[in-house]
């Protein structure tokens, strides 16, 4: 049997230690060993080399046999009972007694689906459970009376250390670059604090801060420990052990030789989290070896939860007064009612304005006007910025606390307007209403200078030895925008928008108003022309060819070129009399509200049969009825649609041939493209064979006055296919035209089918 250990070798230094895999180190801390166990048998697949120390048998013993082989079948029992009721997670404890030794254990399984069981004596000098659990009840009481969260991150720490015994406990928060500031700490008087502290992002790489979020608490009893290896079969390539939950793991060289830098002994990490994010740590330093039982662990770890658990109220409280006061300005805001943009000058004056986001100046741009109060840009600089962020929000929200880093342009300003928080009013313009807040200049304490926290010297690159105070100046910065504060602009941004949007609705609707009486007052107009033109402009018509024919039928002796002007000027009175008739049906068309009915369109068109019984004998035609549906429609129109439609068939009709007229429709409905919805029509066609026209002229010919054909016997006014395609729109239909020259024109009628 083939055994290696898996300790991780490759060479780690702060040039690769991003990608330092510290979740699978090869190998444990000391003051317990370590089993990983595969499989229902529990074989024992992983082993610490200090087996020996604490129950007397090697690794090499132990590799490869199940569990209950070596330890005996009650303990296997008592193990697989603890993994069947769920407990297997590292807040839960396990009492095993292993080759004759009790241990107190904990159990968790990787994501390799292997069990991994460490164990630690349970002779370790340990703090009574009641003296424990009288301080967690202590602190719970302690809670009620803190309101700000800053006193009971100071509370927790004083009890974390009351509780552990370490030398310093500090509450460790991250700011949004993961930037850490200790908020609260309890320490030996001795010790220079920490307390208000900064610490580069560096200080805790990203693959760190992921397993502070999976394991919630690290233990480092000795820093000077001697790393024990780890031993498997070699039975697979590459073979190693996710040890992301351990408590064992052993440490990153890299945060050794920190904290050795820090002259830190011994250390206890418990993670704090919120909102599924790192919020911070406990973070416990012993200035000596120092270890803890399991339970005391457990302990501390729950000083975390307490925390975590009240930072929402904690929050809620201090931002409480605030909140009120904003919340107070936006109602009395609010109720300002605009009646024009000139009203936004009074509202921009309001101090209330100001209160609404506790800022230093205000300005609205609304129509390319700027409106300004309190310390604000220029007009140019306003406009500026407003087309700024319309383009980098797209036109929704912006805020930023250092407005010279994302326009150094503006960089002379950035005293007098560091902050920004912008709301836009428009989704396709600049208008827009943006807050702005002074420069709040402040002095940052870190602990060592952040520009070193990596040390270059003849021994290659290093974590940084020297963690002096020192200090930063922040200027060209504001205050944050707190979420009440946004939440506030919003709703008022979102209030303003709303008035300005109803001040130009009501502009159009006085605009349309005035529209619509201007277009009454037209159509009356229009109306008047119309009755002049077919009864006024009648009369002299009738009076023109009453002369005429008086002329004509009296004057016998009448020359020739008088004769043939007499008649002529009859014929123009006749044109101009029927295009008078013709203007007067299409207003009346125009203008009609009739219900539609179901109309038989085959009697429908045998009644105009009999009516223009004289004009078809006159011209020999020929009109032949197929089988037609029963339509929805106006009966007198649909009666003029026809009447227009077999009269033209056979004025037009070929000099060589008898007019032959087809109306036949086509079965069923069909879908017509309306749009982007298929309509359900009846389509019927009126066909000849006269006198057609080119394909080009298939449209034109349904506008009003348009004649295609100019011989001075085809009277007509240019009036009818316009008519007949009003008529169809009347009853929501569609008409066109598909002709070939000197073949024939069918004219295609859509009628709807529901």
């Amino acid at each position: 049997m083939n055994i290696k250990d898996i300790v991780n070798r490759d060479l780690v230094n702060l040039t690769n230690c991003e990608q330092e895999p510290i979740h699978i180190p090869g190998s444990i801390q000391p003051h317990g060993f370590l089993l990983g166990l595969k499989g229902d048998l529990l074989n024992i697949d992983y082993c610490s080399e200090n087996t020996a120390q604490y129950i007397s048998l090697f690794h090499s013993q132990l590799l490869g046999k199940d569990f209950a082989e070596v330890f005996g079948e009650e303990s296997a029992i008592s193990l697989k009972q603890f993994i069947e009721d769920g407990k297997q997670i590292t807040a839960n404890l396990l009492q095993l007694r292993l080759a004759g030794v009790d241990f107190l254990c904990t159990l968790h399984k990787n994501a390799d689906d292997i069990w991994i069981l460490e164990a630690e004596p349970v002779d370790i000098t340990k703090q009574a459970g009641n003296e424990s659990y009288n301080q967690t009840s202590q602190l719970l009481r302690y809670m009620h009376d803190m309101h700000s969260l800053k006193d009971l991150c100071q509370l927790v720490a004083e009890g974390t250390r009351e509780i552990t015994g370490y030398d310093r406990v500090m509450v460790y928060r991250f700011d949004k670059d993961y930037n850490g500031e200790v908020f609260a700490e309890s320490c030996r008087e001795d010790l220079e604090p920490f307390l208000g502290l900064h610490y580069p992002h560096t200080d805790i790489p990203p693959q760190a801060r992921e397993l502070y979020m999976k394991n919630l608490l690290r233990l480092i009893t000795d820093i000077d420990y001697t790393p024990v290896p780890i031993y498997t079969l070699d039975d697979s390539a590459q073979k190693n052990l996710d040890m992301s939950l351990s408590v064992l793991r052993s440490t990153s060289p890299i945060h050794v030789q920190y904290l050795h830098n820090m002259g830190v002994g011994a250390t206890l990490t418990i993670s704090l989290i919120y909102k599924k994010k790192l919020w911070g740590l406990i973070a416990c330093h012993h200035y000596s070896p120092k270890n803890l039982t399991p339970e005391l662990r457990l302990a501390a770890q729950l000083q975390g939860h307490f925390i975590t658990s009240q930072i929402d109220v904690r929050q809620a409280s201090e931002e409480y007064e605030l909140s009120k006061k904003v919340n107070a300005a936006l109602e009395r805001i609010t109720n300002i009612t605009l009646t024009n943009e000139a009203g936004l000058q009074e509202i921009i004056s309001q101090p209330e304005i100001l209160n609404l986001c506790n800022a230093s100046g205000v300005s609205i741009v609304y129509n390319n006007t700027v409106y300004s109060s309190g310390i604000t840009p220029s007009e140019e600089q306003v406009l500026h910025l407003a087309s700024w962020c319309a383009t980098c929000s797209n036109h929704t929200s912006y805020t930023t606390t250092k407005l010279s880093d994302v326009l150094p342009e503006l960089r002379n300003i950035s005293e007098s307007v560091s902050g920004l928080l912008y709301q836009s009013l428009d989704i396709h313009n600049i208008s827009s209403i943006m807050w702005y807040r002074q420069e709040t200049r402040t002095e940052v304490h870190w602990g060592g200078d952040p520009s070193k926290s990596i040390i270059k010297d003849e021994k290659g690159l290093s974590p940084r030895r020297s963690f002096s105070l020192w200090k930063e100046i922040v200027d060209r910065t504001s205050n944050e925008w707190l979420s009440y504060e946004t939440e506030a602009a919003a709703s008022f941004a979102y209030a303003l928008q709303r008035q300005l949007n109803l001040i130009v609705i009501t502009r159009e609707e006085e605009k349309y108003r005035k529209l619509s009486e201007l277009l009454r007052e037209t159509n009356s107009e229009l109306e008047n022309i119309n009755w002049i033109s077919t009864h006024d402009l009648q009369e002299p018509l009738r009076k023109i060819q009453l002369i005429a024919s008086r002329l004509l039928s009296k004057e016998k002796d009448l020359p020739e070129t008088v004769q043939d002007a007499v008649l002529r000027m009859n014929g123009s009175a006749e044109r101009m009399q029927t295009l008078l008739v013709d203007i007067l049906k299409y207003t009346r068309i125009k203008h009609h509200h009739t219900p539609l009915v179901p109309v038989n369109v085959m009697q429908l068109i045998e009644e105009v049969k009999l009516d223009m019984t004289e004009t078809k004998n006159e011209k020999n035609a020929e009109v032949i009825v197929h089988d037609l549906p029963i339509v929805m429609g106006i009966p007198f129109l649909m009666k003029q649609l026809f009447v227009n439609l077999i009269g033209n068939a056979i004025k037009y009709a070929s000099a060589e041939r008898s007019p032959v007229i087809n109306i036949i429709a086509e079965p069923g409905v069909v879908n017509v493209e309306e749009g982007e919805n298929s309509l359900p029509y009846y389509l019927i066609k009126v066909t000849d064979n006269g006198m057609g026209f080119e394909p080009q002229y298939a449209e034109k010919i349904f506008n009003i006055f348009t004649r295609l054909h100019a011989q001075p016997d085809m009277r007509g006014s240019g009036v009818g296919l316009a008519l007949c395609k009003k008529i169809m729109q009347t009853h929501n239909g569609i008409i066109n035209a598909v002709s070939i020259k000197d073949v024939g024109t069918t004219i295609n009628l859509y009628f709807p089918a529901i």
